[in-house]
């Protein structure tokens, strides 16, 4: 049978840009498709990835079928969230910035390539029965580990970053009673001083509003399928993530087939 696999964040430059098409026994799990990888680029840096297929996070024992689409995925950009923080699901579709989707007006989550207007999304969270909106704006910095940064450029998977934010909106409002939660991206090149990320929590409470935003922030950083390259004078690098949650990294045992 023939799986596609397509690479993301630093695994491009190892396999390069573009879906690749495998062919596998029938019946070959994920675990067989990374020990064919390895076999193939033997220094290729497998530990701590995860993988998808079909835009889910997958085990490596889920068995593979014919026309399959299996990400590799590298730690995302970003901070570990709080102990005892659990993992989002998944599930879910697109949205204009301003426009609620999939949960009701009440969520809103949009990947976008142009700027984040920051007052017009948090103007358009709020309403008259809410006590209090927090707000994270997440700003690109003049450096990082010491070096000045000339730029950022963000890539996602997009269909799949989609899916887990909503998910983790809808599941916001659940866990904190919150009554809406606004989440958008940026992707592409990124300037000194643009908005990367822009989450919205509008509620009847501020301690709600404060401990939903906390938690999306930190949970979308450790779950959500966006990789961050930074350029610097002397070259660009994809920017190290934090080690994914054990429900969702491949152990790297859990690459053999046998296991």
């Amino acid at each position: 049978m023939r799986i596609q696999v397509t690479p993301f964040g630093v695994l491009k430059d190892w396999l390069g840009g573009s879906p690749a098409a495998i062919e596998l026994r029938e019946g070959a799990t994920v675990g067989e498709l990374l020990e064919n990888l390895s076999t193939r680029e033997p220094t290729l840096p497998l530990r701590g990835i995860a993988t998808s297929v079909n835009a889910e996070y997958a085990p490596a024992t889920q068995v593979l079928h014919e026309g399959d689409e299996v990400g590799l995925l590298p730690p995302v950009s970003g901070g570990a969230p709080p102990a005892g923080t659990p993992p989002a699901a998944s599930s879910a579709r697109t949205a204009n910035p301003l426009d609620g989707s999939g949960g009701g007006e009440n969520v809103v989550v949009a990947l976008t390539r142009e700027p984040i207007h920051s007052e017009r999304t948090i103007a358009a969270a709020k309403s008259g029965e809410d006590g209090a909106v927090v707000v994270f704006d997440g700003i690109v910095r003049n450096h990082s580990r010491g070096r000045p940064t000339l730029h950022l450029d963000y890539e996602a998977y997009e269909e799949m970053a989609r899916r887990r934010m909503q998910e983790l909106a809808v599941k916001a409002r659940e866990r904190f009673g919150v009554r809406r939660v606004t989440m958008v991206h940026r992707l592409g090149r990124l300037e000194i001083g643009e908005t990367s990320v822009l989450i919205v929590v509008a509620s009847a409470h501020r301690t709600q509003a404060f401990d939903a935003c906390r938690w999306l922030i930190d949970t979308l950083k450790t779950t959500v399928p966006i990789w961050k390259k930074e350029t610097f004078a002397d070259g660009a690098v994809w920017a190290p993530g934090e080690p994914f949650p054990k429900s969702i990294a491949l152990d790297p045992a859990e690459t053999r087939h046998d296991c």
